[in-house]
């Protein structure tokens, strides 16, 4: 099937006039101006102008229509793939909350269950994105800035530890998050850098310590500006720290709640797009309506695009998928839409290290891609090719 008259997403990050290609589940051939060439022949769709680029990853998100990873079923994880890929979300990476050490195990045994049924069983999972691991953003975390984390169930860092979670889910952890303030962080660092992606997550810790721990090979950042110290002119904290080490990268919500939108603007400037992630951190209340759900066996009340705890009205996450932040941080925040949609594409398939195969409209890529209109609502989506 040969797509024509769209606006492609190329691989330098910008719209240019052009023409996909699909065969099967590859991209066989993208085509640059107004035309395809004459030679091109069959079957083929005038998409009226559509924006064309690949299928965003969400690295941090919890779950969707009622589902959440820490549910530990096929069945949850399958309901969250299916309405993931739906809005455009192609490739996921559910995030885990700091669950009891036994729950943890039993939740990444189940992702790895359901992740090599995929692999194995591809016709059983036609319309789903498809998962690519999962990112542990507790339990070595900061009681002092544990949000909406269960701090009964918070630990020191332990390197023998997270590679039993390893174990339990057959590898499947792409990331690891830890406060860089606990007890013997740099020893746990350096340790298991090269194993798993080390996050910085829902910390305490001042410019000095997070400065030392991403030098040690911390090289990720959980939700930035959120869980962690503010950044001040005399106390610049692991914000500083994350810009003063250029190969740091930093995952934002971009919802309109949890940063104001000043503060968005200012982050491009300073991080560069090739720096900034854009993730959901998404709940189970995605998709659903307002009332009380569960996140990590806690409460929280969801009140419009509003989600808090109810035991101290904390901001518990998200209830805008990724495809709405990117709209949100065009519409309202004045983002470029090529930067948005670079952060939701080429940024997080990098992070994921799934960029050889997704995260770019290129041939012999899978063909993971997205149709959206001249207003930025969703035309339709291709999951390898269907």
């Amino acid at each position: 099937m040969i797509y024509k008259n769209l606006r492609v997403f190329t691989e330098n990050g910008v719209f240019r006039p052009g023409a996909i290609e699909v065969r099967d589940d590859i991209i066989a051939n993208v085509y640059f101006g107004d035309d395809v060439s004459p030679t091109v022949s069959g079957e083929n769709l005038d998409c009226e102008g559509a924006y064309c680029f690949p299928g965003m990853t969400d690295l941090h998100f919890h779950g969707a229509m009622n589902c959440d990873a820490g549910d530990a079923t096929i069945e949850a994880l399958q309901t969250m793939a299916r309405y993931e890929a739906s809005i455009g979300v192609t490739s996921i990476c559910p995030a885990t909350m700091t669950e009891p050490v036994a729950t943890l195990e039993q939740i990444l045994s189940n992702a790895a269950d359901f992740r090599d049924d995929q692999l194995r069983h591809p016709e059983k999972h036609t319309g789903e994105a498809e998962l690519c691991g999962i990112n542990m953003e507790g339990p070595f975390i900061s009681i002092e800035k544990k949000g909406a984390q269960n701090e009964a169930n918070i630990l020191p860092c332990d390197a023998e530890l997270f590679r039993r979670f390893q174990k339990a889910g057959r590898g499947i952890v792409k990331f690891i998050g830890l406060a860089p303030e606990m007890k013997d962080p740099m020893e746990f660092i350096e340790t298991v850098r090269s194993e798993v992606n080390v996050a910085i997550a829902h910390t305490n810790a001042d410019y000095d310590t997070a400065l030392k721990a991403m030098k040690a090979g911390a090289k990720h950042l959980v939700h930035m500006y959120n869980a962690m110290p503010e950044m001040t002119h005399r106390n610049p904290g692991v914000i500083g720290a994350a810009f003063d080490c250029k190969d740091v990268n930093a995952e934002l919500i971009c919802d309109g709640i949890h940063i104001h939108p000043s503060v968005i603007r200012s982050t491009f400037k300073m991080f560069g797009r090739d720096r900034i992630i854009l993730i959901s951190d998404s709940l189970r209340a995605t998709g659903m309506g307002d009332g009380t759900y569960l996140l990590g066996g806690l409460q929280l009340k969801v009140e419009g695009k509003h989600a808090r705890m109810m035991r101290d009205g904390a901001i518990a996450g998200s209830v805008t998928p990724l495809p709405d932040c990117v709209r949100i941080m065009v519409k309202e925040m004045g983002i470029p839409l090529e930067d948005a949609i670079y952060c939701a594409t080429v940024t997080p398939a990098k992070e994921l290290g799934i960029d050889d195969r997704k995260g770019f409209i290129k041939s012999g890529r899978q063909a993971d891609i997205v149709f959206w209109n001249e207003d930025l609502s969703q035309r339709f989506v291709l999951k390898d090719g269907n």
